[in-house]
């Protein structure tokens, strides 16, 4: 008779999972058109696909291909490995998740991207410079592109590497150097060949395989053994390593799936290929809560999957970092997670699934990085990019410089990447903020993200090891002092802009008055 009930108890273990999948679907809906309102859609506006269209990069696409780029295009491995790592700290990665995916990065991506497709597909740099100012514009240039090269640069080496461990056998085709030039031979097409060419071919198939790959993982969670942390422990730190605390680290460690400053760099390629703005919220609101969705569906599966095993640790928390470091060899990885998962849950399928999850997800974020950093660099150039040969310029200089980075050990520059990419991400959400004081919007959809961002990306450059060491006291001490100055100065700038001084008030007025007075009143 009990047993008859055994799915539906399952149902009531995973409570927190449920409700937080939920509310992720119910902001799309809910908060999404509150944003949409707020930004002001005009379906008869010409989008710039039709007034600019060139062939290349301003091509009108159909919606649910668009969808579909812009998807994987910020999505990657971001919400995979991100999440699993995440949930390390425990059940507090589904608020962040949740929250932060809802109220802030959805809110990023889709009012940045509404601003460049209103400014002609204009890329973040310069929509950052006409908002904050020219040494923001400079600063946001700087960051972008070693953010893009990076990635670009990592994203093929990494699944090369995997690549190789797949193909042991094929002698030198089997090789990391051989794949490298593969993939890499891909991104120098991918970044000069027109968008509807290669990467509007391919996109939507990996598109799907992401997202039934997710759909299959949701089968696995709701049918495998193994108990979901609840939300009553989602206030302690979990993380077996604990060398950082739970605020800012979890901020920081998942950025896909909630906050990431990496989305503003890709939404222009989509601004530019959107054929009305009524597609927006689902294209780009849409697009970062399907991304938040199978961030929350990874870090579920991975730590209900490490409850169900055997392996040494006392909790599950310790077997999913146990099972992640392997060998202990090459550092974190959870992409052995990925493959354990699938195979374990979802049998040959499933293997199949995660290796085009871990092989293909990098190489979609990898090849739109580099294009990104050809139209950044052509946008501040002013340098058309009709024609191959002025491609081919802009994009040669960036091929090199990657290529030379390949040389490089990553294993302490890569620390940075996270907090250069939530950096990133605060300055795309002040940007938001003074772009709707201007506008007349309502700004307080972009200052609360923004203030809290602030406060995550000093805190933690200030606490963690490879930023300043500080303790934690110090570490909020310090970020919530930055913060409120620049909380005090952004309303200190609005006030002024609402209640401007009347001349007859200004200093100089004073004065002039001042003598008027004494020359009437003496004659």
């Amino acid at each position: 008779m009990l047993s008859n009930f055994a799915p539906l108890y399952k149902v009531f273990q995973m409570t927190t999972f449920i409700v937080a999948l939920l509310c992720l679907i119910a902001g799309y809906f809910i908060y999404g058109a509150f944003v949409e309102r707020v930004f002001g859609i005009n379906a008869s506006r010409a989008t710039p696909c039709h007034t600019l269209s060139d062939g290349v990069d301003y091509v009108p696409m159909p919606t649910w291909k668009v969808f579909l780029i812009q998807f994987l295009n910020i999505a990657g491995t971001g919400p995979i490995f991100g999440a699993i790592q995440g949930i390390l700290f425990g059940p507090a990665a589904y608020f962040w998740i949740v929250l932060g995916c809802i109220f802030g990065g959805a809110v990023h991506d889709f009012v940045s991207s509404m601003i460049s497709l209103r400014r002609n597909g204009e890329s973040l740099p310069e929509i950052v410079g006409d908002e904050l100012g020219k040494e923001f514009r400079i600063i946001v240039r700087f960051l972008s592109m070693v953010l893009m090269i990076l990635v670009g640069t990592v994203f093929a080496t990494t699944p090369a590497g995997l690549l190789a461990n797949l193909t042991p056998n094929w002698g030198f085709l089997g090789t990391a150097p051989f794949w490298t030039a593969v993939i890499f031979l891909y991104y120098m097409l991918a970044t000069v060949l027109p968008i509807n060419k290669l990467i509007g071919k391919i996109y939507p198939v990996f598109g799907l395989v992401l997202l039934i790959m997710a759909g299959a993982i949701v089968y696995g969670i709701f049918t495998s053994p193994g108990h979901l942390p609840e939300i009553t422990g989602a206030f302690t730190n979990h993380h077996p390593a604990n060398n950082i605390p739970l605020f800012p680290g979890l901020c920081i460690t998942i950025a896909c799936g909630a906050v990431s400053g990496f989305h503003a760099t890709q939404s222009p390629m989509m601004a530019r290929c959107i054929k009305n703005e009524k597609y927006a919220r689902p294209v780009f609101y849409g697009s970062m809560i399907v991304e938040g969705v199978v961030a929350l569906i990874w870090a579920a599966a991975a730590i209900k999957f490490a409850d169900s095993l055997t392996s040494a640790g006392a909790t599950p928390y310790e077997k999913l970092l146990n099972l992640m470091t392997g060998d202990g060899a090459h550092g974190v990885n959870p992409a052995i997670v990925v493959n354990q998962i699938c195979d374990t849950w979802l049998g040959k399928v499933g293997a199949l699934l995660a290796i085009l999850g871990v092989v293909v997800a990098p190489i979609t974020s990898g090849d739109t990085a580099l294009r990104c950093a050809r139209l950044i660099a052509a946008d501040f150039m002013h340098f058309s990019q009709a024609e191959t040969r002025h491609r081919l310029m802009i994009s040669l200089p960036i091929f090199a410089i990657a290529i030379a980075l390949m040389f490089i050990d990553f294993s302490i520059l890569w620390r940075y990447f996270a907090w250069v990419n939530q950096t990133l991400a605060t300055l795309t959400l002040w940007t938001i903020t003074v772009y709707l004081e201007r506008e007349k919007k309502p700004w307080i959809i972009g200052l609360i993200p923004a203030l809290f961002m602030t406060m995550v990306c000093c805190s933690y450059i200030l606490i963690a090891p490879e930023g300043f060491g500080a303790t934690p006291t110090f570490a909020y001490t310090a970020s919530g002092f930055v913060t409120l100055l620049c909380c005090s100065f952004f309303i200190r700038w609005h006030n002024k802009r609402i209640h401007p001084m009347p001349k007859s008030l200004d200093r100089m007025s004073i004065r002039e008055h001042f003598h008027q007075y004494r020359h009437h009143r003496d004659n």
